[in-house]
């Protein structure tokens, strides 16, 4: 029988995600962490990119992009909470594509400081999204 271990997936506005996993892979401030059941407790910030589930019985990974937030292992649940958290599934190249497009020309733009760092967090979230997408496209085929 293979060993799983129960992960939530949260954000401000809905649950995502709530079942047994076999491995878990979360982009975590420092790099990506991968946890097993009965990894070490911890908790960290996460970074935008791919969470990514391998749920029992399922030969595809699930996928939901997170925008940043905390994670949170236990010895039998991981915790999740995003601030923002979409499915793979849910995932939209034109829009992510334009926000990276629009991210850019704010950063040429430097009429602030606060504008420039603002405009380099949402590049990176934009480019996080596209990776995702890239990601998820590269495990269809």
């Amino acid at each position: 029988m293979t060993m799983t271990i129960h992960i939530d997936v949260v954000s401000a506005e809905e649950s995502i995600f709530s079942g047994l996993a076999e491995f878990v892979a979360a982009p975590a401030k420092m790099g990506e962490v991968g946890i097993y059941p009965r990894h070490a407790p911890m908790i960290t910030t996460i970074k935008p990119g791919a969470l990514r589930i391998k749920v029992p019985d399922q030969a595809e990974e699930t996928l939901i992009f997170v925008s940043g937030g905390m994670l949170e292992v236990q010895p039998g649940v991981i915790t999740v909470l995003a601030d923002t958290a979409i499915r793979g599934k849910d995932l939209d190249q034109a829009k992510a594509e334009e926000a990276k497009r629009a991210a850019e020309e704010a950063m040429r733009d430097k009429s602030s400081a606060i504008d420039y760092a603002l405009a380099q967090a949402e590049l990176a979230e934009a480019v996080a999204q596209l990776q995702a997408i890239e990601r998820l496209r590269k495990n269809r085929h």
